[in-house]
């Protein structure tokens, strides 16, 4: 509501007008919806209560009109008199994140749905205002369910905003919480997916899937699937699951499974194929993954399906295409970026050529980093054998070159090392290397070069690289 003021004949007229906020080039602007003329106490209270239901807003949420401030005024003195030096602090709590993450939780419907998935019962706390608890303290500040019991729920306003006070939220309650909501994965994934279809028009055509890990401190015997794999987190000494989540080309989650913690990627290709197909049918779907998931048997799975990829191959395939590297016919896609489509004989698949000038740089500063790591390596190793007076045990000197070679693998390739008995000290060793020109040509001539593959045909070469970049841009341990 905007409060109007005029003279006319000399007296003062108190006018009211029903206007929205709306965004101009200029800024937020009021725009007026009606003008309403003076109105009574009772016409006041009635165009508040109207206002508040076309504002489709929860009750806690409605702003207050100026209505409320005209009757605030007949209780409440204009002045009062604070001793400043009084004034302290009581009860400070966060209010702006929750608040914001609730009316969020509720455009998104997740209020209703959880209410209709978790129907009142015996509980002293209501499921789904928990849900929504733990739900906002992800979005607010991610931590273990330990800490939000302790310590993040009594700091904010959500026990004023849902009703459940700080005493009633705890460790053993939420955790529970857990174990009742994951019954309903689906059918809470299904409605994100058509609600968030309905907000921004999201296209399901191309789906992104990797996967990431998370490890636990502990035995962590009674989860079956802790098991100790390769850690994304480099802690190998703990168990762990892997999760694999696919997510649209702008970064929003469709779904996620878990896994045993010592899955090997590739394996639960077709696990998670089979899974979308059946939430969300298998029309239109285009596969694009990183070259961790690549196998010929997860592709032959999805073009048996009909469906169609995009994918990364292993270094080693680029070796094929050594010919086609340094001929023409390039078609220049990004601003230092170079494509060329390679078609198989059959027909069936096009294998994607791609070179960048800035990851060519960024490559063979690399290589000459781990050049100069090998041969200081080389050369600490051949002056302790030329140096010292124990017979050396080779077998001993050659794990050493074994390791340092496998610390510095990208460069690896390059140096030919053996052991050799030293003829000037007998039964002692010597070590000697050699530099293989052939490495160092096709060092030269692939750095910055990758290979794609992919079964849709027909597409031009910028559409192909811009589909694959969708997965360096959504980094999906990020989204997790």
């Amino acid at each position: 509501m905007k409060k109007l003021a005029r003279k006319k004949n000399g007296k003062g007229h108190t006018y009211w007008a029903l206007v929205e906020s709306c965004r101009t080039k200029q800024g937020p602007r009021q725009r007026v919806v009606s003008y309403l003329g003076e109105l009574t106490p009772g016409e006041r209270s009635g165009w508040a209560q109207l206002g508040g239901k076309l504002s489709r807003k929860p009750v806690a949420f409605v702003q207050p009109t100026l209505f409320d401030a005209e009757a605030d005024r007949e209780t409440v003195p204009d002045e009062v008199t604070v001793n400043v030096r009084g004034v302290r602090v009581a009860v400070a709590k966060d209010f702006g994140d929750v608040w914001l993450g609730l009316v969020l939780w509720r455009m998104l419907g997740l209020d209703e749905l959880f209410r209709e998935l978790l129907p009142e019962g015996r509980e002293a706390v209501r499921w789904d205002l928990l849900a929504a608890a733990l739900v906002l303290a992800r979005f607010c500040e991610p931590s273990s369910e330990r800490h939000v019991a302790e310590a993040w729920y009594a700091k904010t306003s959500l026990a004023e905003f849902l009703g459940v006070g700080a005493d009633e939220v705890h460790v053993q309650r939420l955790y529970r919480t857990l174990d009742v909501i994951e019954p309903h994965k689906e059918a809470v994934e299904k409605h994100l997916k058509n609600r968030l279809g309905e907000l921004f028009e999201v296209e399901y055509d191309l789906l992104l899937y990797d996967v990431t890990s998370t490890y636990f401190e502990g035995e962590a015997a009674e989860n079956s699937q802790a098991q100790r794999g390769y850690s994304r987190d480099h802690r190998f000494d703990c168990k762990q699951i892997c999760i694999g989540l696919v997510v649209t080309r702008g970064g929003l989650p469709l779904g996620y499974e878990v896994f045993d913690g010592n899955r090997t990627d590739v394996t639960t290709v077709e696990d998670i194929v089979e899974a979308m197909e059946k939430k969300y049918g298998r029309a239109n779907r285009i596969w694009v993954m990183d070259r961790g998931m690549v196998d010929e048997e997860n592709l032959a799975f999805i073009r048996e399906r009909g469906g169609h990829y995009v994918v990364g191959t292993p270094r080693s395939v680029l070796r094929r295409y050594e010919r086609e590297l340094t001929e023409s016919g390039w078609s220049q896609v990004y601003e230092d970026v170079e494509v060329k489509l390679c078609p198989t004989p059959d027909g069936q698949e096009t294998f994607v050529l791609c070179r960048s000038a800035a990851r060519a740089e960024k490559e063979k500063a690399m290589h000459e980093r781990f050049k100069q790591r090998i041969e200081q390596g080389l050369e600490k190793l051949a002056g302790r054998l030329a140096k010292t007076k124990k017979r050396p045990n080779r077998v001993q000197v050659e794990r050493q070159i074994g390791r340092l070679l496998e610390r510095n693998s990208r460069a690896a390739g390059l140096y030919a090392v053996r052991t050799s008995d030293d003829p000037s000290r007998p039964g002692h060793l010597r070590l000697v290397w050699d530099r293989r020109d052939e490495w160092s040509a096709w060092a030269k001539l692939s750095e910055g070069a990758y290979l794609l593959r992919t079964n849709l045909n027909g597409k031009a070469p910028e559409d192909l690289w811009h589909t694959y970049q969708a997965v360096e841009k959504v980094p999906l341990t990020r989204v997790l």
